[in-house]
């Protein structure tokens, strides 16, 4: 009965996957309604009790909103305030004057590698993605050209770099080297980050055409009306106040990530510093600096900054939704031991520790759609069978292993893939071929060059 039951609920959830895509792509179902009845029909075909289908899809909705929704909310406002104050034109132009226009897209790379450091993907990508608009507008490219590498430096960091909070929960599990996984995250995740992203947007921009009308676009450029009444009006605030208002929440998070470094744990110092690193605090500090930097200092007064404040969320609201409702379903297939039996099925296999520790999080992975989920619970999996099968392997290339395996294949369960889809303004089809190839792009690659490090090492 077990191994059946547990085929069965393998094959459960490729229809189901299977299901979503279809009704979104060729049957234009909303998406958010569709996470709903597939991740409920999912629980009841899987024999969960009827009872507890509807408080898991709740459970995984509410852990993934309590997380994004504040911090999509904050790092919008963030980004809109920059874009109003001018900060995105100003970031935008000194970013071309110094890379020149042939080069933009590799400036858009090493930008998000820095910002990405310590904040999840998604903050990265809302703090940086106004720029990327202002870039494309400016220098009329398209907007895969700019924002293609930015994504592939952020998504980079995410699963490979310390002090990334997603990599730094691997560093804790494995017991690895901080400063040696940082070294060796570098040496790996740069190759990666440049082939998956100016190298592939150069080629995939060439094939893929975004729509003229970009709503969301919209929001972070004003109207040429706007430009130029804002040229008359206003200075643009100056490339340090733009650089720092915007790095103040890195800052903030990496100052938190040291507290145990600078003061003794469970000390008032050690607390207030976590708890100002906390990303939604740090992004909250931000934000209040930033009526300041980018909205009393240029001129703007309470009223505005006010307005601002509200219209910059409408656009928001369906992509967190969509969001939340990929975290349900995530839910529903860890609850239902869906996720279990991919486990069991790679535990199997008898794999070395680095294939195994990518496979097992790529497997998470492509069934709960987080990659932040599927590093800490691949180093849950990992970890002990590691250690137990004696095979020696350094601890800090178990972190990349996993970290790569978490970047696999993002799909329509991840609530990256809608952000990116949403603000792109892409169809479904057209996400696959940009982002979920770019993350298989990084995945393949960094496991590739894991084991070429394991070599020479």
């Amino acid at each position: 009965m077990g191994a059946s039951h547990g085929s069965l609920l393998l094959i459960y959830a490729v229809v189901a996957i299977a299901a979503l895509i279809l009704l979104i792509t060729r049957y234009k179902v909303y998406p958010f309604l569709v996470l709903i009845i597939v991740s409920l029909l999912l629980g009841l075909v899987a024999g969960m009790p009827m009872g507890t289908i509807v408080k898991s899809f709740e459970t995984g909705n509410g852990n993934t909103l309590g997380h994004i929704a504040i911090v999509v909310g904050l790092g919008t406002m963030l980004g809109k305030m920059m874009a109003e104050s001018g900060g995105a034109e100003r970031i935008a132009t000194t970013l071309i004057d110094k890379f020149g226009e042939k080069h933009i897209h590799w400036a858009m790379m090493v930008v998000a590698i820095i910002v990405g450091l310590p904040v999840f993907f998604e903050v990265g990508f809302v703090l940086l993605i106004p720029i990327a608009f202002n870039v494309a507008k400016r220098t009329g490219k398209s907007l895969l050209l700019i924002g293609l590498p930015m994504i592939a430096g952020l998504s980079v960091v995410h699963g490979l770099i310390p002090p990334h909070p997603a990599a730094m929960l691997a560093v804790q599990a494995y017991h690895a080297d901080i400063g040696k996984t940082i070294t060796y995250g570098l040496i790996v995740g740069v190759p990666c980050a440049i082939v998956a992203g100016p190298l592939f947007a150069l080629l995939v921009s060439r094939y893929i055409k975004l729509p003229e009308n970009n709503p969301l676009a919209a929001q972070f450029l004003g109207s040429a009306e706007q430009d130029k009444d804002k040229a008359t009006k206003r200075e643009l605030p100056s490339f340090g106040i733009t650089l720092f208002t915007i790095l103040l929440p890195v800052i903030l998070m990496l100052i938190g990530s040291w507290a145990d470094l600078l003061f003794a744990p469970k000390t008032f110092a050690n607390s207030l510093l976590q708890f100002i690193g906390n990303s939604d605090v740090a992004l909250l500090i931000a934000v209040l600096v930033s009526f300041w930097t980018f909205g009393a200092k240029r001129g703007f007064n309470r009223e505005q900054i006010q307005k601002f404040c509200g219209e910059c969320l409408a656009p928001i609201a369906g992509i967190t939704l969509i969001v939340g409702a990929g975290g349900g379903f995530g839910r529903v297939l860890m609850d239902s031991g869906i996720s279990k039996e991919i486990v069991n099925a790679a535990t199997a296999a008898h794999l070395s520790p680095l294939v195994f520790a990518w496979c097992v999080a790529a497997l998470i992975r492509l069934a709960t759609g987080s990659a932040t989920v599927a590093m800490t619970t691949a180093c849950g999996i990992v970890a002990p069978i590691a250690a137990a099968g004696g095979v020696q392997v350094r601890p800090e290339l178990l972190v990349l292993a996993t970290g790569s395996g978490s970047l696999i294949f993002s799909h329509v369960n991840d609530g990256g893939f809608w952000l990116i889809k949403e603000y792109f303004g892409m169809t479904v089809g057209q996400t696959f071929k940009t982002w979920s190839l770019l993350e298989t792009i990084i995945s393949l690659m960094g496991l590739g060059l894991t084991f070429a490090l394991a070599t020479v090492l």
